[in-house]
């Protein structure tokens, strides 16, 4: 067959074109992975907030002015890779603490999910300017939060489990009952402070970069979509450029997700092949040293539980490489993926009990979390909005419930369609 058939007949072929329409529908036509998303926004978000809370006391020495990271070696750094951080743009302590607040506070409201298109942006600030001041305050935790705050800010993170869900589907029932709703007036204004701050610091030359690229290109360009999206939601006479707008963003949301999912199994990938060249770790003895080194010893009699026995060190070991190189090659299979998903999960507990380290341990099951099966979050969602209804109706008088047949809580329903909320 020549090459003339064979492209006609590709041409020709309805079963291919429904696949590619059917594929086409599915990356464009909605935001997938809602609840994995969901979870990634509050991970990420608890995990740095919880970070910043547990050093608050210690919050000068390792970020501010005076730190053990002098002003003047921060600003060389600065001026050599072009990394943003807002705290450089002025050695005030009290400009240092307003930022500092200004991180707890976004991460604090990123994770309840309110205005998460404006959270997510504050959030990427607000780790970025603290990380990349001192960068030798950190460990590998650090990095990930550091490059997931990035992609959130590309994802739809608030289409479940956020007060911007609930805030929509409560629009949606009082139009459904006939009431008139007003139009939303916090996110325009939200997003009308950012601009007028944005403006500001472009006005004063704080934010590096020019109109073609650099971060104040991101930062303008961040706005000014959402800008769009706000101009089309409230002018537009039809509805198509809002549907050209959504297609977009379901684009860009699955593109990221994506990018997510790709990123976690690259670090399992190359901590697992890179493993395989150490001399400890081919003859089974590498977790034994890193427990006995007081850095890393916070429970010594633990510790020393552990390393007791030769022949758990030397499965540990081996069984770290081995899920490490092998998980990136069993996403295709939803079994075995669990199974590795789980001892990954639990590897990282243990990692934070007996080697002291929480938030590097959180960060990573917060990444490990985008390949959760739906179902098991749909029932976790469940589970949780029922142990919060019995909570808060503790000592009110009982009221009628829904017939047995549709006892379904809103998490367990379809996801809504939330869109660009601020």
């Amino acid at each position: 067959m020549s090459s003339d058939d064979r492209i006609g007949t590709l041409e020709n072929n309805p079963r291919l074109d429904r696949k590619l329409a059917r594929g086409i529908a599915w990356i464009t036509g909605s935001a997938l992975g809602p609840y994995q998303t969901a979870v990634i926004r509050i991970g990420f978000a608890a995990t740095w907030l919880l970070f910043l809370l547990r050093e608050f006391p210690h919050r000068r020495d390792l970020y501010g002015p005076d730190g053990l990271w002098s002003w003047d070696l921060a600003q060389q750094l600065i001026a050599d890779n072009h990394a943003f951080t807002a705290l450089m743009w002025s050695d005030s302590q009290t400009w240092f603490e307003i930022v500092y607040a200004l991180a707890v506070l976004s991460s604090a409201l990123l994770m309840l999910g309110w205005r998460t298109r404006a959270m997510s942006v504050l959030f990427m600030i607000g780790v970025l300017s603290l990380q990349n001041r001192s960068v030798f305050m950190g460990d590998g935790g650090d990095n990930v939060i550091h490059l997931m705050a990035i992609y959130l800010v590309f994802t739809r993170c608030g289409q479940v489990w956020s007060l911007d869900e609930r805030r929509e589907r409560r629009t949606r029932e009082a139009r459904a009952r006939g009431e008139r709703c007003g139009p939303d007036r916090v996110g325009p204004a939200l997003w009308g402070v950012l601009g007028f701050l944005l403006a500001a610091a472009t006005l004063a030359g704080k934010i590096d970069g020019g109109f073609l690229g650099g971060w104040l290109t991101v930062f303008w360009g961040l706005w000014a979509v959402q800008g769009l999206w706000w101009v089309v939601s409230r002018r537009a006479r039809t509805a198509e450029p809002r549907i050209f707008l959504d297609v977009v963003a379901n684009l860009v949301h699955n593109t990221a997700l994506f990018v997510i999912m790709a990123e976690a199994c690259l670090i399992y990938a190359t901590a697992g092949w890179y493993k395989i060249q150490g001399s400890r770790w081919q003859d089974g003895t590498a977790v034994y040293y890193p427990l006995h080194l007081d850095y890393f010893s916070p429970w010594p009699a633990l510790s020393g539980l552990l390393t007791a026995n030769g022949t758990l060190v030397m499965l540990v070991t081996y069984g770290t490489v081995v899920v490490q190189v092998a998980f990136p090659f069993t996403l295709f299979n939803r079994r075995v993926k669990n199974v590795l998903l789980a001892a990954m999960i639990t590897e990282h507990a243990v990692i934070a009990v007996v080697l002291g380290l929480p938030f590097f341990s959180l960060a990573m099951i917060a990444a490990d979390a985008v390949f959760l099966p739906t179902s098991f979050l749909r029932r976790l969602g469940g589970r949780a909005a029922r142990a919060r209804v019995r909570l808060f109706s503790r000592g009110r008088p009982t009221l009628p419930g829904p017939r047995k047949g549709d006892q379904r809580t809103p998490e367990e329903a379809e996801p809504p369609h939330v869109g660009f909320t601020a």
